[in-house]
């Protein structure tokens, strides 16, 4: 696929420079004031090739502590005024100079392959102990044939999925990624389960700060099986992760609209 290739060079570059589920939906998410003086800069976060076929690619810092600050704050009064938890709770982020800054890095990322009109808004989902865990791994590509219209955006090309904060004491609650080989070597261990058996594919631990992105598309345009994944339990602690899905084409205001996105 085209955006593949143009990525891998990025990828290369940033080597060379560098050492899905059912959600409860909350709403739209109270954005705090920003300071005046807020500046867009974005951290020299670390790149490290998971996969080529499919393309997964983790990040080590890609979001900055005031950029994580913020984001705990903005999902702060929605995640507490949520309803009983019968599934992860998730929010819509309003666009703010902060998320437009993470927008930028996102598709800087992506080589500018799209625009922002491109993007979702951003969403923030919780998990805790009592989040139910899911029954199957899914996929964050449209498998129903209308969510995939060109009028409605088409499919998901991408997916980055960021954690913005991580208890201390949080135990379990990786990602799992059952048909995905797991990356080998050591040196994977402080991010990646090592523990974990060969046949179960590979479980990212929830890092602070870390981000995993993976393309979901194939060249002709079907959704890749391999990055099925499935949220795996939190069984103490809290996690709060942050997705950032790029669609094929562009979400208009009327398409925001119609699937309760805010507009841009």
């Amino acid at each position: 696929m085209k955006s593949s290739s143009s990525l891998l060079i990025v990828v290369a570059a940033f080597l060379g420079l560098t050492s899905g589920e059912q959600e409860q939906d909350i709403g739209m998410a109270q954005a705090p004031i920003i300071s005046d003086d807020f500046v867009c800069e974005h951290p020299p976060y670390k790149v490290q090739l998971v996969s080529t076929s499919p393309l997964v690619i983790y990040l080590k810092g890609f979001l900055t502590e005031k950029e994580r600050t913020h984001l705990k704050s903005v999902g702060k009064s929605a995640f507490h005024s949520a309803p009983a938890k019968t599934a992860p709770q998730s929010t819509y982020i309003p666009r703010d100079a902060v998320v437009e800054c993470i927008e930028e890095r996102t598709l800087s990322f992506q080589g500018y392959a799209s625009s922002h009109t491109h993007l979702e808004p951003l969403q923030l989902v919780r998990h805790t102990p009592d989040t139910p865990a899911p029954d199957h791994p899914q996929p964050d590509w449209f498998a129903d044939q209308s969510y995939r219209l060109a009028e409605n955006g088409g499919n998901r090309i991408s997916s980055l999925h960021v954690l913005v904060h991580v208890v201390p004491d949080t135990a379990d609650g990786g990602v799992n990624f059952p048909l995905l080989n797991a990356p080998r070597g050591e040196r994977w261990c402080d991010v990646v389960n090592c523990d974990g058996a060969w046949e179960e594919g590979v479980t990212f631990r929830p890092v602070e700060g870390n981000a995993l992105y993976w393309e979901n598309l194939a060249a002709d345009g079907s959704g890749r099986e391999e990055v099925v994944k499935r949220e795996l339990p939190v069984t103490r602690g809290e996690k709060i992760g942050l997705n950032i899905w790029t669609r094929q084409g562009v979400l208009s205001n009327e398409i925001r609209e119609k699937y309760g996105y805010p507009s841009i």
